[in-house]
């Protein structure tokens, strides 16, 4: 089961604006883009996220769709402590095929506290 359509970030234009004036964080295996786009419309929009897959990852493609399904699980979990108003782009490192879900969950759970992307958290609670 895939993200929310309001959730999906999908437009290639959307991607390169996120890429191009986004705030980066990154992990070990993951790579976050975060854009504040809420100021832009009268109603605060809800989060959407995009996943990028690099064949420099995985030649095959279901090992790519592996990576895409686990990550989506992990957004799916945080989805309702995720605050609106972002667009957020992941990118996968190379070195991500041998990571398993677990391991997702931990860093994007760190990428979201360190872009206070989720409620309750601000950097101070982290150091």
């Amino acid at each position: 089961m895939g993200l929310p359509k309001k959730n999906r970030l999908r437009h290639p234009k959307a991607f390169q604006t996120v890429y191009n004036r986004g705030k980066r964080y990154q992990s070990h295996h993951l790579v976050m883009r975060v854009l504040w786009q809420a100021d832009q419309q009268p109603t605060t929009p809800p989060t959407q996220f995009g996943i990028s897959i690099s064949q420099k990852v995985s030649k095959k493609a279901v090992t790519r769709n592996r990576l895409k399904r686990q990550i989506k699980g992990v957004i799916r979990l945080f989805l309702p402590m995720i605050m609106p108003g972002y667009q957020v782009v992941i990118v996968v490192k190379r070195n991500a095929t041998e990571c398993k879900y677990e391991h997702f969950l931990r860093e994007l759970e760190q990428l979201l506290i360190k872009a206070e992307i989720i409620y309750g958290y601000k950097r101070e609670h982290i150091l």
